[in-house]
């Protein structure tokens, strides 16, 4: 049985939500949560990136609140169904080639649930249908195998074997608003 996405508009702070999962911006209430994903080397090793401490997480927390009001770092908590607590961040970003970029990362607890594949997915829908990309990149370091296996699902690898002085990934996948449609992916 396919996973329905919706997009919710009862709800001004509900962006998208899946069967187990709704995205909303991120609020200054999610400090404290917001906080344990961001200093967890779990979660930060494979993407690499040191962890943050609270003064660099509280700072964090208040650019992407203020960033998502645009374009370029739209970045949005994510939550289960029917639980206020922050399991996770996700959104897009312009990245290197200046192409909406996919983003997520979930709080280890919440790891090895499918949540990672409900939200690559349903983020995909909302970047082609709300806020009408015409592509979508993904950029993600080799060590970082799960989110591989979750990119591999829907989209195509476009280029490997970055420059060493960029640490942040070596592989970055890509798909288009055409091939997504084909597929029959958008709502």
């Amino acid at each position: 049985m396919a996973i329905i996405y919706y997009f919710v508009a009862m709800d001004d702070t509900t962006l998208f939500e899946t069967k187990n999962l709704f995205v909303r911006p991120l609020k200054l209430s999610d400090k404290e949560l917001f906080y344990k994903l961001m200093s967890d080397p779990l979660v930060m090793d494979p993407i690499p990136q040191p962890v943050f401490n609270q003064k660099e997480s509280d700072i964090k927390l208040h650019e992407l609140i203020a960033a998502a009001k645009g374009r370029q770092k739209m970045i949005w908590g994510i939550f289960e169904q029917g639980n206020a607590d922050l399991i996770g961040i996700c959104g897009f970003l312009m990245n290197s080639s200046q192409n909406p970029e996919l983003a997520y990362r979930f709080r280890p607890t919440f790891w090895g649930k499918g949540y990672g594949s409900d939200i690559a997915f349903a983020l995909l829908n909302y970047g082609f249908t709300a806020l009408k990309y015409d592509l979508i990149e993904a950029d993600v370091h080799k060590k970082n195998t799960r989110s591989i296996k979750i990119l591999q699902k829907y989209m195509k690898p476009l280029k490997t074997d970055w420059p060493k002085s960029d640490p942040s990934f070596d592989l970055r996948y890509r798909i288009t608003k055409e091939a997504f449609l084909k597929f029959g992916f958008c709502s």
